[in-house]
C-alpha cells in the first residue's frame, strides 16, 4: 500500500486514496498523475460537496426515469435494482485505444474463421491445434450446424469482449462473449447522462463519439440479410419483460427503428418466418436475437421452451432468414476454449495475438487440475458456461468451506472448470460521498462484424464498487462508469 505523496494530491477528497500493486488509471505513481487525468481531477475537486451530490442525484434520477434497471435472481428482498453509476469517467488515450481496436479486430476475425472451420472442414481439429474433445464436449456445440452455410460466412456479428489491465498497464482479454452479449445500452446511456450532467468537462476533453453504435448495428444486420432481400425486415427477438436485459432489448429496438418481438409474435410457414401484425403476416429477414440457442426453437433444441419459434431453425437452414449471432457460436466463448484462442489466431492469421490471454489452467487436464486444487486460495475458478459472476470462486476472498465445495465440483466434472491466477487488475477513481477512492474496473468494448469490423471507441467500464472486490458484475454488486477515448 502507498499514500499519495506530493502536496498537490494532499487534498481532502484524496485522503482515502491508497495505491497498491494494481495499475491505477489516474495515478502513475504516488508522486505523479497520468496527464490525461489532470483536468478531470481538477474539475471534480473544485466542485463543492453539495454540487457533486446534486449532480449525482440528477444522474440517479435520469436512470430511474428511463427504467434502467437490472435483475438479481434468487434474492428474497426483490430483484429489480437501479443500475449503479459512478460520476467519474474512465479516460483512455488514443494510443492505448489503437492497440485495443487492432487486437479486437484480430480476435473476432480469427474466432469467426474458427467457427466456420469446426462446422465444416475441421482443419484445426485434424491438425491437433485444438483438441476435438474440447469442441465436441462443449454444451454449446450444435451438431445441427455442421455443414450448414451461414450468410456471408459470418457467425459472430455482435461481440462483447471483456478486457482487464495488468499491473504493467497492458490490456489483456479476460473472456469473450459471443452468444448474446449485453450491456451496450448502459454504455450509451452512461454517455448521454454524462454529457448532460458535466457538459463543460465533456467539451474540455476531445472525446470520440459512441452514439453511432445503434446505426452501425443496424447496418451490420442489414448487411447479413438473405440474398434477394434488398430492403430487409429486421426484428429484435427478446425473451420478454421478465428477462434481466429487457430494458436493453427495448432500447436498442427503439433506437434502430425496428420491431421488438417475442417468440409468440413470429410464425414459420414453408420455411419462411413471418411477424404477426394487425394488417396480417409480414415476412422477417433478419433476427437480432437475445434468446439463447436452447430456447429459440422447440423443434430443434429444447422441446419445453415457450420463448422461441417452432420451425425457426429450418427456415434458417433454408437460407430464408438470418440470425445474429448464428446458432452454435457459444462453443467459441466456452471458457475452456478460451485457452486456445492465441493458437487459433496464429493458425488462421499467421499473426501473434495483439491482446494476450490471462494464464488459464484447464481442470480437464490432470496435472493442471491438481495444481488448481492444491492452490485454490490463490485462484479464480470459473464454470466454463456460466456468466454474470455466477459459478465462480474467488480464492483469496473465499472460505475454507467454499473451497472444499468447489474442489468437490471440480473433481466431479473437471471439464466444466478452469482456473486462473488471481489478478489484481487495474483500479479507477470512484466517487463515494465527497471522497475519491480506487475500485477495480474492467472494460467491455462492443465489436460489430458485417461488411467490415466496426468498434465504437470505448465500451462499458464495469466497476467493483464493493471495497476490495474483484467482481464487477452488476448481479454481484458492481456498477459502471462512462469510458472516454481521446482523439
Amino acid at each position: 500500500m502507498g499514500t499519495l505523496q506530493t502536496s498537490q494530491f494532499k487534498m481532502p477528497a484524496l485522503q482515502n486514496y491508497l495505491l497498491d500493486n494494481a495499475y491505477d488509471e489516474m495515478f502513475a505513481s504516488p508522486e505523479a498523475l497520468h496527464p490525461h487525468y489532470q483536468l478531470l481531477l481538477n474539475h471534480f475537486t473544485s466542485l463543492p460537496h453539495a454540487e457533486l451530490q446534486r449532480r449525482k442525484q440528477a444522474a440517479d434520477l435520469s436512470f430511474l426515469n428511463q427504467g434502467i434497471t437490472f435483475t438479481v435472481y434468487g434474492r428474497e428482498e426483490g430483484t429489480e435494482r437501479i443500475f449503479p453509476y459512478d460520476l467519474l469517467p474512465r479516460v483512455i488515450t488514443a494510443q492505448e485505444w489503437a492497440t485495443v481496436e487492432r487486437g479486437l479486430t484480430q480476435r473476432i476475425t480469427a474466432l469467426n474463421l474458427f467457427l466456420r472451420d469446426i462446422y465444416h472442414e475441421g482443419r484445426i481439429l485434424a491438425d491437433g491445434i485444438v483438441p476435438r474433445e474440447v469442441v465436441y464436449s462443449c454444451k454449446q456445440f450444435r451438431r445441427q450446424m455442421v455443414g450448414l452455410q451461414v450468410p456471408r460466412n459470418i457467425y459472430i456479428a455482435v461481440t462483447g469482449t471483456d478486457l482487464i489491465r495488468l499491473e504493467n498497464g497492458e490490456f489483456v482479454v479476460l473472456e469473450d462473449n459471443l452468444r448474446v452479449p449485453s450491456g451496450v445500452s448502459y454504455m450509451l446511456t452512461n454517455r448521454r447522462v454524462m454529457k448532460r450532467i458535466f457538459p463543460q468537462l465533456f467539451r474540455s476533453y476531445n472525446v470520440r463519439p459512441i452514439e453511432q453504435y445503434t446505426q452501425l448495428l443496424l447496418g451490420t444486420l442489414r448487411s447479413l440479410a438473405p440474398e434477394g432481400r434488398p430492403e430487409p425486415n429486421i426484428v429484435l427477438l427478446t425473451p420478454g419483460v421478465f428477462n434481466s436485459a429487457y430494458y436493453e432489448h427495448a432500447y436498442l429496438a427503439r433506437q434502430m427503428g425496428i420491431e421488438l418481438v417475442e417468440g409468440r409474435d413470429l410464425v414459420t410457414h414453408d420455411n419462411v418466418v413471418y411477424m404477426r401484425t394487425t394488417s396480417g403476416l409480414r415476412r422477417v429477414d433478419v433476427i437480432y436475437r437475445r434468446v439463447d440457442d436452447d430456447f429459440i426453437d422447440p423443434l430443434a433444441f429444447r422441446g419445453d421452451s415457450i420463448l422461441g419459434v417452432a420451425g425457426l431453425f429450418n427456415a434458417y437452414r433454408a437460407g430464408n432468414v438470418t440470425l445474429a449471432n448464428a446458432f452454435g457460436t457459444g462453443v467459441a466463448d466456452d471458457k475452456a476454449l478460451y485457452a486456445y484462442v492465441p493458437d487459433i489466431i496464429k493458425y488462421y492469421l499467421s499473426e501473434e495475438p495483439v491482446l494476450k490471454n490471462v494464464e488459464t489452467f484447464l481442470c480437464a487436464r490432470e496435472n493442471e487440475r491438481k495444481h488448481v486444487l492444491a492452490n485454490l486460495e490463490n485462484f479464480v475458478v470459473k464454470a466454463v458456461g456460466e456468466s454474470g459472476g455466477y459459478g465462480m470462486l474467488v480464492g483469496p476472498h473465499s472460505t475454507a468451506a467454499q473451497r472444499e465445495e468447489f474442489a468437490r465440483r471440480i473433481e466431479a466434472d473437471p471439464r466444466n472448470y478452469i482456473g486462473q491466477p488471481t489478478i489484481s487488475f487495474s483500479r479507477a477513481p470512484c466517487m463515494f460521498d465527497d471522497q475519491l477512492e480506487p475500485r477495480h474496473v474492467d472494460l467491455r468494448p462492443y465489436v460489430l462484424y458485417g461488411d467490415k469490423v466496426s468498434i465504437v471507441p470505448g465500451g462499458l467500464t464495469r466497476v467493483a464498487l464493493r471495497k476490495g472486490s474483484l467482481v464487477v458484475n452488476s448481479s454481484q454488486g458492481g456498477g459502471s462508469k462512462d469510458t472516454w477515448v481521446l482523439s
